[in-house]
């Protein structure tokens, strides 16, 4: 059985990559609004909260095909868009159009699936182990978001005392996320 502090640790540990990723997209926007606190939190903690879901639903006849690719689909997401942000961060003063939102579109979409990945393993770990899923579905989802939200309020803090280079660190940031789930995985296997 799962215990309480077990679960809380696992929530803490799958929301770290959503912790990063929220200071990231704080400083990459001029000034951040309750709208993109409410965007980002609830959608890092939604996927949060299905990738176990569907992980726990897949059960044992996927493990080895979700742990074939999972890892280079979220290494693939996080370098696309940590190379961007640095992109756009060494050609702020070419840019004649405001940065891209981070909270808004594929951008959203492609963040919140990078950084909920690897938790499909862990709700397939959950049905290998017996446990009901709605509980820790719940408190993943509710941690992540939380998690978001300090995230996002620390990077607005970061940005705004160093400028375009807390947006290129960010980037970079990223970028070593999705190194890190790869060499994690390959080194696994």
């Amino acid at each position: 059985m799962l215990d309480t502090t077990s679960l809380i640790a696992i929530a803490l540990a799958l929301s770290m990559d959503a912790f990063a990723v929220a200071v990231m997209a704080s400083v990459t926007l001029e000034s951040i609004t309750p709208r993109h606190l409410f965007r980002l939190a609830f959608h890092f903690g939604l996927f949060q909260a299905i990738m176990p879901a569907i992980g726990w639903a897949a059960g044992r006849s996927f493990e080895a095909s979700i742990r074939a690719w999972d890892h280079w689909v979220a290494f693939g997401i996080l370098l696309g868009i940590g190379a961007r942000a640095i992109w756009n961060a060494a050609r702020a003063g070419e840019r004649e159009r405001p940065p891209s939102d981070p909270t808004r579109g594929l951008t959203l979409v492609g963040l919140s699936v990078a950084t909920s990945i690897d938790a499909l393993a862990v709700g397939f770990t959950f049905s290998l182990l017996g446990v009901s899923i709605l509980l820790p579905v719940v408190v993943i989802g509710l941690v992540a978001a939380a998690m978001t939200l300090a995230g996002m309020l620390l990077g607005r803090r970061l940005g705004s005392l160093f400028g375009k280079s807390a947006e290129i660190a960010g980037g970079a940031i990223l970028i070593g996320i999705g190194i890190k789930i790869l060499v994690e995985h390959l080194c696994a296997g």
